[in-house]
C-alpha cells in the first residue's frame, strides 16, 4: 500500500498526462490509462492485471480526472487486448524501453558489472540497485528470476576476476610466492597447528617478553613482503571484503578451494594479518608504556612525595619561624639604620629553633627537595629508568622493525629508535655512553636530570638506560600524534 507521499509523487497526474488520458472517450478507459501509466511509473513495468492494485490508488486518481464512481475501472479490462494498446501507446509517450533493447542491455550489464566490481555488496543490495537502475533508465523491469539470474552471474563474474587478478600479481613480482603462502597452511611435523593458524593469534599478555613475540610476529609476516603486490587497481573494498571471508573461515578450509581463488584468499590473509599485527604490536606498546612503565613509576614517585611530605612539613615549619625572626630583625635594622649585630641575630633566632635545629632543618629541605624540582616529574623519570629490564627484551626488534615511518616531525624520533639496537647491545661499565653519541635535542627538561646527572656513573657520562626509556616516551608520544606510523597498519 502506497504512503501518502508516495501517492503525490508517483500517481500526481500533470498536465501532459491529462492530455494523453483525454484523448480516451470512456470513463473506464481514462481511469483504466491512468492507472497504468502511474502503475509503471510506480514500480517499474505493466502489471499482467491492471486493476491488482490497492483501491486508494484508484480512488486518488479518479478524484483527479473528477470521476464519480471509481468501480467504472472494473469495465476496462473486458476487453484484453485494450490494456496491452494502452501500455505500447504509454512507452512510446513516455520513452519506455523494453528489457531486451540492444543499447540498454549494453548499458545495463556495463553498469552492473561496474558496480559488482567496485563495491563488495551482498546479491540483495547489488539486486536492488539493479532495479533502481532500471527504473531510472525507464526500462520495464524483467521478471524478478531472471534479473536475480543475471545479477547472481555478474556477482560469480566479479569475484573470478578479482581471484584471479590477486593470483596473477602474486605471481608477477615472484613466481615462488604463492607456494610460499600456500606453505603457510601445512601443518609442521611435531607440530599442532600450522604455521597461519599461529601466526592469527595475537598476543595476550603485557609485558616486554610478549611485545617481543608481537614484534617478531610482525617481522615473520612482513618477510613475505606483500606490499609488492600491484593491486592499486583493485578497489580496497573488495580486498577488505576477501580478507574478511578468509579469516571468518578456518585454516584447514583455506586450503579447499581451488586456483586462483585459493591463493587469493590465502594472499589477501596475509595482507591482512600484517596489518593487524602491526596494530597489535603498537597496541600493546601503548599499553605496555602505560601500564607497566608510566603509571607504576608516577605511583611509586607520588608515594615518596607521601611518605616524605611529615619530614619536609617539620623542617619547613622551623625554617618559617626562623626566617620570620631574621625578617622582622632586618627590617628593623633598616628601619633604624643601626649596625648589624650577628650575635644578637642568632640569639633572636635562638628564641625559636638552635642553630643545630636550623641547620639541620635546612638539610632536611635540600635532601627531600632539589632546586630542579618540577612537582615529582623529574623523579618519575628516574623511578621510570629503573624499569629498563621491561623494556630490553624487544628493543632490538622495535629498532629493526621495517614497518614503521615517519612524518617530518617525527624523523629524529624514528632516527633514534633506529639506534636503540646498538645502545640495548652496549656494555656501558665498560665504554660510558657520551652526550655526542645521542640526540641532546629529544631529550626535555623532565629527563635531564635522569640522563645527565646520574651519580653513579662517571661524570659526562649518560645515563643509557635513562636515555632509552626517553626515547621511548618519545616514540609513545609521535605515535599518538600520528608523527610516526605503520603505513600497512589499518589506522
Amino acid at each position: 500500500m502506497p504512503m501518502r507521499s508516495e501517492l503525490e509523487r508517483f500517481f500526481y497526474l500533470d498536465d501532459v498526462d491529462r492530455d494523453l488520458i483525454a484523448l480516451r472517450r470512456t470513463r473506464s478507459h481514462q481511469l483504466g490509462f491512468a492507472l497504468q501509466l502511474t502503475t509503471v511509473r510506480y514500480v517499474g513495468l505493466f502489471l499482467e492485471d491492471p486493476l491488482e492494485v490497492p483501491w486508494p490508488v484508484v480512488e486518488y486518481l479518479a478524484e483527479q480526472l473528477d470521476i464519480a464512481d471509481p468501480s467504472w475501472v472494473k469495465a476496462y479490462t473486458r476487453r484484453k487486448q485494450t490494456a496491452y494498446e494502452h501500455g505500447w501507446e504509454i512507452r512510446d509517450a513516455y520513452g519506455y524501453k523494453v528489457y531486451e533493447d540492444h543499447e540498454m542491455g549494453r548499458k545495463f550489464r556495463t553498469f552492473l558489472h561496474g558496480r559488482a566490481w567496485i563495491h563488495a555488496e551482498g546479491p540483495v543490495a547489488l539486486f536492488d540497485h539493479a532495479v533502481g537502475w532500471l527504473r531510472r533508465h525507464r526500462v520495464l523491469l524483467p521478471g524478478v528470476h531472471l534479473l536475480a539470474r543475471q545479477v547472481s552471474e555478474v556477482r560469480k563474474a566479479a569475484e573470478s576476476r578479482l581471484h584471479a587478478t590477486v593470483a596473477k600479481a602474486t605471481r608477477q613480482v615472484d613466481p615462488a610466492l604463492p607456494g610460499q603462502l600456500l606453505a603457510l597452511l601445512e601443518i609442521p611435523e611435531g607440530k599442532r597447528w600450522s604455521d597461519l593458524e599461529r601466526l592469527r593469534k595475537p598476543p595476550t599478555r603485557n609485558s616486554g617478553s610478549s611485545l617481543a613475540k608481537a614484534l617478531h610476529r610482525v617481522e615473520e609476516i612482513s618477510a613475505f613482503d606483500l606490499g609488492r603486490l600491484k593491486l592499486a587497481h583493485v578497489p580496497p573494498n573488495r580486498l577488505s571484503a576477501l580478507a574478511r571471508q578468509a579469516m571468518n573461515s578456518k585454516t584447514s578450509n583455506l586450503g579447499r578451494p581451488s586456483e586462483p581463488k585459493r591463493t587469493a584468499l590465502v594472499c589477501t590473509l596475509v595482507r591482512h594479518l600484517e596489518a593487524m599485527a602491526i596494530d597489535d604490536a603498537l597496541d600493546l606498546f601503548a599499553l605496555l608504556m602505560s601500564t607497566k612503565l608510566i603509571n607504576p613509576a608516577r605511583r611509586g614517585t607520588d608515594k615518596e612525595r607521601l611518605a616524605m611530605l611529615p619530614k619536609l612539613e617539620r623542617a619547613s615549619r622551623i625554617l618559617a619561624r626562623a626566617s620570620r625572626v631574621l625578617i622582622e630583625r632586618l627590617q628593623a635594622v633598616e628601619e633604624t639604620q643601626t649596625d648589624l649585630d650577628v650575635a644578637a641575630l642568632w640569639a633572636a633566632v635562638a628564641t625559636v629553633a638552635s642553630r643545630a635545629e636550623v641547620h639541620q632543618a635546612l638539610e632536611q629541605v635540600e635532601s627531600l627537595i632539589s632546586p630542579e624540582d618540577d612537582g615529582g616529574d623529574s623523579a618519575m623519570r628516574r623511578a621510570l629508568t629503573d624499569r629498563y629490564n621491561t623494556v630490553r627484551p624487544f628493543l632490538t626488534l622495535l629498532g629493526e622493525s621495517p614497518a614503521l615511518g615517519a612524518a617530518s616531525g617525527g624523523k629524529r624520533v624514528l632516527a633514534a629508535v633506529r639506534r636503540l639496537p646498538a645502545l640495548a647491545r652496549r656494555k656501558v661499565k665498560q665504554r660510558a655512553l657520551l652526550p655526542k653519541e645521542i640526540d641532546e635535542k629529544l631529550v626535555p627538561p623532565m629527563w635531564r636530570r635522569a640522563v645527565y646527572a646520574n651519580p653513579g656513573l662517571l661524570a659526562g657520562s649518560v645515563d643509557r638506560d635513562a636515555y632509552v626509556m626517553c626515547v621511548l616516551e618519545q616514540l609513545m608520544r609521535a605515535l599518538l600524534r600520528r608523527d610516526i606510523f605503520a603505513p600497512p597498519s589499518h589506522r
